[in-house]
């Protein structure tokens, strides 16, 4: 399987669309993995569509005597899992003002998780408000206080949408 050529279809296919491909997977089984998304959400006859035109293309090349087959390959098109890090900049730009979970490296360049709200996303960096306990002068206690928290998006492990039940 060419992972290059199928990229290209998928672009093709997504070049006059809002769509943009977040994840091409292609197992040593040929079990292949296309997920997509875009701001306004992903539209399952849309993935259908994709789909299927992934299918033609496919044929196409099992007709020109390639060893690929139906019988040797399988496809699934679909949209990124609500509990998968997000990859793009879209997906941070789709969840501005959802709580998120971040793991990154805190005060004391040790990793930990962050919860709050997804609050500013730009070009380099992103912003997430927390609510943390915080010593405050002439208190016995601490007080919980929103602390905005920003990071570039190479810098945590991970970001990913807070799903609560």
């Amino acid at each position: 399987m060419n992972r290059e050529e199928l990229q290209n279809w998928i672009f093709e296919y997504l070049k006059d669309t809002d769509y943009e491909l977040v994840t091409l997977t292609i197992s040593q089984a040929n079990d292949i993995l296309v997920e997509v998304d875009r701001l306004a959400g992903v539209d399952v006859d849309f993935c259908a569509d994709l789909n299927r035109f992934l299918v033609e293309k496919l044929d196409q090349m099992t007709n020109d005597q390639s060893p690929m087959t139906n019988d040797n390959y399988s496809l699934e098109v679909g949209s990124v899992s609500l509990t998968d890090p997000f990859k793009t900049k879209t997906q941070y730009l789709k969840n501005l003002g959802h709580d998120v979970e971040v793991l990154a490296k805190g005060d004391k360049d040790e990793w930990r998780k962050f919860k709050g709200q997804l609050v500013s996303v730009d070009d380099d960096t992103f912003s997430v408000d927390i609510a943390e306990k915080v010593a405050v002068e002439g208190k016995k206690r601490k007080e919980t206080r929103v602390i905005t928290r920003t990071w570039r998006y190479d810098e945590p492990k991970y970001v990913k949408y807070d799903l609560k039940f």
